[in-house]
């Protein structure tokens, strides 16, 4: 087993390799207030993540895209996923339940038990169908087909 005071040092200080071409001209922009709320509009739509990509896209005429949110389908999606993650705690919960009432009942109590969280069970996947339903109309209104 090799000591670390023989092996050869690699050069350098550590951190962040560099680049082959790194970027190291800076050129600035003022906007006007009007010019500026322009420029954010159009950033915003873009969905990029950082402005400097942006404004480089713009000035060497690259592709750029524009994403537009409907806010009534950013509520829809941000409910369902609150439905999914309540799924998710019942389905857990559900299985602690069972675990419990098998080892604290008797047998007569746990299946009694075990019913009523059978019919419970039931008006849940009855809710989880008109949820689906819902999912279904909600689609065919506010989804352009493609063409």
């Amino acid at each position: 087993m090799e000591k670390e005071e023989n092996k050869p040092h690699k050069g350098g200080k550590g951190g962040r390799p560099q680049e082959d071409d790194p970027a190291k001209h800076c050129v600035m922009v003022r906007f006007t207030d009007t010019e500026n709320a322009r420029f954010l509009t159009l950033f915003e739509q873009s969905g990029m993540h950082a402005k400097a990509l942006f404004i480089k896209a713009r000035v060497f005429d690259e592709t750029f895209r524009v994403v537009k949110t409907d806010r009534t389908t950013l509520e829809y999606v941000t409910k369902l996923t609150s439905f999914y993650a309540q799924y998710r705690a019942l389905g857990v919960n559900y299985n602690q339940v069972v675990k419990e009432l098998h080892s604290h009942f008797s047998e007569k109590k746990t299946l009694a038990l075990l019913y009523k969280l059978e019919n419970i069970t039931h008006e849940l996947v009855t809710l989880t169908k008109q949820i689906v339903q819902l999912s279904e109309e909600f689609k065919e209104t506010f989804v352009i087909p493609n063409s």
